[in-house]
């Protein structure tokens, strides 16, 4: 093989290394639409489970969207610390944990946390 072939074929594998790495970084951030999905299958199964009523389900809906928006801000600000993240996210937490509860009722909240600890998504270790 000459000089020029060999330099085409490194190069294409460079390519496709290189295509390979960005779609696999893209996949580990999150597809919008996939991550979507995830989150209207997580709601039907916990209106199956909870045995949620249309109106709970609309409130939670609701819920979620208004403080997804929020989080996400906070989240990604690129010139927060860790910290400063999560001391931005406490507060938004509890007052969605609040709507929630609100939405549902005590007895209802009880079960959704319960449920809500049963059912959360597992994340692959990150870390140092």
């Amino acid at each position: 093989m000459n000089k020029s072939k060999k330099m085409i074929a490194c190069s294409a594998i460079a390519v496709v290394i290189a295509l390979f790495s960005f779609s696999t970084s893209y996949a580990q951030r999150g597809d919008t639409a996939a991550m979507r999905q995830r989150q209207e299958e997580q709601l039907m199964k916990m209106k199956t489970d909870l045995k949620l009523t249309p109106v709970q389900v609309d409130s939670l809906t609701a819920i979620s969207k208004e403080f997804n928006g929020k989080m996400r801000e906070a989240f990604s600000d690129p010139n927060m610390s860790r910290e400063d993240r999560r001391a931005k996210m406490m507060p938004l937490n509890e007052a969605r944990n609040k709507r929630i509860e609100a939405a549902l009722g005590e007895d209802m909240y009880k079960k959704y946390q319960e449920w809500m600890q049963a059912n959360r998504p597992q994340r692959g270790g990150g870390g140092n």
